[in-house]
């Protein structure tokens, strides 16, 4: 980040696993894995919201992070109709998605005839269209189409990281970007979607003012994320915009119960929620701080067969498969969903038997 930069403080919270998507081999291990601060602030020379603390010298990306949702036939068909705007977009010929995890992505668009290469050091199988290593500027490719899934908010100077993209592309040539939506963290006041491994927070704002030529644009799974598609020779260094909201106050932080809506709080102090359906981000997160405020979970679910039998960050609790979680619980337990999105998908897995907590919707 930049030196002395003038900024406004969002959110802080310390001690956070600094990846929630890693996978540890023991209980041990996960809970004395590494952790770093989060200081959110907004930048007031560029609007950009991003955490000050970040150390990028931790960030050691290996096959032990698992970060794949394509189990999910619901996070299938959110993939399917990412792959139609890219293919409307950018067309089928000659792309590079650069960051593109276990290849699952980059597979299906292969699967439905388009040309395109990928490159990540976490990826573990045997495609030889998928590098396993990062995208670097001399990586000698000139595509029509870069994709970015879920790359940008790890990147420390995301204008800078865009700016390398462009020039290793000889200047031109159209990017596809998919992010969290900081907006839905603020409206939705989701502490639990704050991870120090994302280390930037985009609005839809921020993409307006970082390109001058966006051909495409749009919230997507549930407001969750949103998505770009622009003009890589328009990019530049943005302005903020002091009309716009920074959403300052909208962020709760939970060690001060800063603005903590009432029925949050009765959720965070729920003892009879012992059990979790979601393993990844925001359930490490949110069983992370449960345990914290003195309210621990006992049970992690997910469909995810490559979590299941290791241990999540911070708590060292194991992933459990649906099937075993369940047979731990009496019917008409308390589960804690830790994605709204999948509600109905995971009522009807475990044959409607419980109580459902929504944490998003709370």
């Amino acid at each position: 980040m930049e030196q002395g930069a003038r900024v406004k403080l969002l959110y802080e919270s310390k001690g956070f696993p600094i990846f929630q998507n890693r996978m540890y081999d023991s209980s041990k291990e996960a809970v004395e894995c590494p952790k770093g601060d989060i200081l959110l602030v907004e930048n007031l020379d560029t609007g950009l919201v991003y955490n000050d603390a970040f150390l990028p010298e931790m960030m050691i990306y290996d096959a032990n992070y698992q970060n794949e949702q394509g189990v999910s036939a619901l996070f299938q068909q959110h993939l399917s109709s990412m792959a139609k705007v890219i293919k409307q977009s950018m067309g089928d010929i000659n792309l590079v998605e650069v960051g593109c995890g276990k290849g699952f992505f980059l597979e299906m668009l292969l699967g439905q005839g388009v040309d395109v290469i990928g490159f990540d050091p976490t990826y573990e199988g045997s495609n030889p269209r998928i590098e396993k290593c990062y995208f670097e500027s001399d990586s000698g490719i000139k595509a029509k189409g870069i994709i970015l899934r879920h790359v940008l908010e790890h990147v420390q100077d995301p204008i800078d990281f865009l700016m390398m993209l462009r020039k290793a592309n000889g200047g031109s040539g159209l990017v596809y970007i998919e992010v969290p939506c900081f907006d839905w963290i603020c409206r939705r006041r989701a502490w639990f979607d704050i991870f120090y491994e994302h280390v930037n927070y985009f609005r839809m704002s921020d993409f307006y003012r970082i390109f001058d030529s966006i051909i495409e644009s749009g919230n997507v799974f549930g407001d969750q994320y949103l998505y770009v598609v622009a003009e890589l020779a328009s990019l530049k260094k943005p302005v903020i915009n002091p009309v716009i909201n920074s959403g300052v106050n909208a962020v709760v932080n939970i060690e001060d119960r800063v603005s903590f809506p009432g029925d949050f709080l009765s959720t965070l102090k729920d003892k009879t929620g012992k059990a979790i359906w979601g393993g990844a981000s925001k359930g490490v997160i949110f069983s992370f701080l449960k345990a914290r405020y003195g309210q621990p979970i006992e049970i992690v679910m997910d469909i995810n067969p490559f979590k299941q039998g290791r241990y999540i960050a911070g708590t060292g609790l194991c992933v459990m498969s649906p099937e075993k979680g369940m047979s731990l619980l009496q019917k008409g337990s308390t589960i804690y969903v830790m994605n709204s999105n999948y509600l109905a998908e995971i009522k009807k897995m475990s044959n409607y038997a419980y109580h459902y907590v929504s944490v998003d919707h709370v």
